[in-house]
């Protein structure tokens, strides 16, 4: 096989893997603006909070001396499913209580104040953040073994490989619960229609907050595939920014258009940064993801997959 077609297919397959974490954290925008039509700019901020959240469980001394006071010396990936279970309860927490006391009340109010209240929480959490471990970086713990895997001529990072795969799975299972359960269909309802929704005996509130704890949990797994074995700064918050072109190339009501405009997004951007950078002073691969979201909001304002409103008079 020549070189360059090795080259070419190892920056695609790369650039899947890297779109499929992309696409997880869209998932996170995606979730919340079917329930709510809230388009939630902290995005994130909420990944990187989530990634906190999980590095104070696995790296603290005070965890792990108090799981085996408890329990006695226990395996390493015992401890590992503990401590991920645990911060699962603490990110749910976090986002029942965001929904509860920050966007609760603005049910009913102006697209704009509502824009202005997702821009004040990502500066609330930049600063809880800071308040509460510090402005310095953080190395975040291995979760996913070091080193890379090789297929055949090809590599690929460990995290993004394996992250990939389980993250499809992920979307899998949401896109049956959604579609193919009473529960997930009562969340479509609410998407749909707040009014209608009520007039079936919907809670809306109660699907908002279930909604929000989805998103929340989807971004501490984006966290932990994403920051594995990096630096854990709130700077890695741009990630949120990054996936916003994919929620709204998939269309922000679209489940499994997730999955596609990331691979989309990420290939392009791979591609971008093979080919296009060196004549661009790297800037190509870096505008990549808003560029195709300038295009699709101007062409297809609605997204690839995402429902198209009529409107009867």
């Amino acid at each position: 096989m020549p070189d360059a077609l090795i080259d070419l297919i190892q920056y695609t397959v790369a650039g899947a893997l890297k779109g499929m974490l992309y696409a997880l954290v869209a998932l996170g925008f995606i979730v919340i603006f079917r329930a709510g039509r809230i388009l939630n700019f902290a995005q994130g901020e909420v990944v990187v909070f989530g990634g906190f959240i999980i590095y104070s469980f696995l790296s603290l001394p005070l965890f792990p001396s108090l799981i085996q006071g408890i329990f006695g010396s226990v395996p390493w990936w015992l401890f590992l499913i503990f401590a991920l279970i645990v911060s699962a309860v603490f990110v749910s927490i976090f986002g029942l209580l965001v929904e509860r006391f920050v966007f609760r009340p603005m049910i009913g109010q102006p697209i704009f104040t509502i824009v202005m209240v997702t821009i004040g929480l990502m500066l609330l959490l930049q600063g809880l953040t800071i308040a509460i471990w510090g402005g310095g970086d953080r190395p975040f713990p291995f979760l996913f073994p070091e080193g890379a895997v090789r297929l055949g001529p090809f590599f690929f990072t460990r995290s993004l490989f394996w992250g990939g795969i389980l993250s499809l799975l992920l979307f899998v299972v949401l896109s049956l619960l959604f579609e193919k359960t009473r529960w997930g269909l009562k969340l479509t309802a609410v998407a749909e229609d707040h009014a209608v929704s009520q007039s079936m005996g919907i809670s809306v509130k109660r699907s908002i907050a279930t909604a929000w704890i989805i998103s929340c949990l989807l971004s501490a797994w984006a966290a932990v595939v994403f920051l594995n074995g990096m630096t854990l700064t709130f700077a890695a918050s741009t990630i949120g920014l990054t996936a916003l072109p994919v929620a709204l190339l998939a269309g922000l009501e679209s489940i499994w258009g997730a999955p596609l405009a990331g691979v989309i997004v990420g290939v392009g951007e791979s591609l971008a940064a093979a080919y296009l950078d060196e004549y661009t002073e790297g800037a190509m691969s870096e505008a990549f993801p808003y560029l195709l979201m300038m295009l699709i909001l101007l062409v297809r304002p609605q997204g690839l997959f995402g429902w198209k409103i009529i409107e009867r008079v």
